[in-house]
């Protein structure tokens, strides 16, 4: 038998822009965690593999493992729980760029 918690969800997007990526699939993006939009959310405490692809100036790929901490009508809180060096500067031009 495995446990719940032990068991991961991959999430794996791909947009056309971070603007699309940001009306289509995120409500709110840190450097710490992101709100998911989604119909059938995996319960609290799951960990997930995120990969989101953007194109900015370049194709963009955020890669990390995040942990699913709330759920809301219309989908889930998830905090990153690992991100590598690579993924934490596309995140940061990505937030700059949209203050």
């Amino acid at each position: 038998m495995t446990d719940r918690k032990d068991e991961r969800v991959t999430i794996n997007k791909e947009f056309a822009s971070f603007d699309a990526f940001l009306d289509e699939y995120v409500t709110n993006i840190s450097r710490t965690g992101v709100f998911i939009r989604s119909k059938s959310p995996p319960p609290v405490g799951t960990k997930v593999n995120l990969m989101f692809t953007v194109i900015m100036d370049d194709i963009e790929t955020i890669e990390g493992v995040g942990e699913v901490v709330r759920l809301e009508e219309g989908g889930m809180g998830v905090v990153f729980r690992e991100i590598g060096s690579a993924s934490k500067v596309i995140l940061d031009r990505l937030l700059i760029s949209k203050i």
